[in-house]
């Protein structure tokens, strides 16, 4: 036990930092990709619904792209083939200087369309349980179209998505773990690292697994905070 304490210790002794760093960049990521994707997925919900048909086309093959393919399938897309059309289009341009993706930025993008296309369906399964009235109502007393979604329907549309969307935060969390593969210094990673170096791979992976449980903790307690906020929200209204 002292030993693997001191593996995990801060400063040069232990693996202690870099395995907070990896806990940081986790959390950043996704922070960064929910912004994202809860953005994509109202749009392509919108989409969906919308009475133009090339949109609901458009928004249909989307959502079946992303939900399809394997999601490590859409980080490599994402990361390999953005460098190679960037490259690519730089040559038109006559730049032949290398340019090379950030990892984090990839992830983020990866991850949010993967997000978005299963958070698209949680909001269209929101918008078609308001009832029609709620719509024709709030157009009977002069709202517009703007003032009516973001008055009207927004706030029954989170409090109806909510739970759908508490679940695939939790999936987001879990699938940060897929970045490792193309450099980026998560907590697997960083696991991963001392686990090769020190040949102790269950204190390390074992770690990480407890690292990984308590943001799902502490995500459950905060996603219940949320859960009593809106029910408390709506028994006002």
């Amino acid at each position: 036990m002292p030993e693997s304490l001191q593996l995990l210790s801060l400063g040069d002794a232990g693996w202690g930092d870099e395995i907070l760093s990896g806990v940081g960049i986790t959390a950043g990521l996704a922070f960064a990709t929910l912004p994202l994707g809860l953005v994509l997925g109202f749009l392509v919900a919108l989409a969906r619904q919308s009475g133009e048909r090339s949109l609901r086309i458009a928004g249909g093959i989307y959502t079946t792209v992303f939900r399809g393919l394997p999601e490590l399938l859409t980080l490599f897309l994402v990361y390999y083939g953005a460098q190679i059309g960037i490259q690519e289009a730089a040559k038109l341009f006559g730049a032949a200087t290398a340019i090379e993706i950030n990892s984090f930025i990839a992830g983020m993008f990866a991850l949010g369309m993967v997000f978005s296309a299963f958070a698209s369906e949680v909001f269209l399964s929101a918008f078609r349980a308001i009832p029609r009235g709620q719509y024709e109502g709030a157009y009977a007393v002069g709202l517009g179209r703007v003032a009516t979604m973001r008055l009207i329907i927004l706030p029954q549309l989170i409090r109806i998505a909510l739970p759908g969307l508490s679940n695939l935060w939790m999936i987001l969390l879990k699938e940060t773990a897929l970045v490792s593969v193309i450099g980026l210094s998560d907590i697997l990673r960083q696991s991963g690292i001392a686990a090769r170096v020190t040949k102790d791979a269950f204190l390390f992976f074992g770690t990480a697994c407890l690292l990984y449980l308590l943001l799902a903790l502490i995500s459950s307690v905060l996603i219940g905070g949320i859960n009593r906020w809106a029910e408390r929200g709506e028994a006002a209204r």
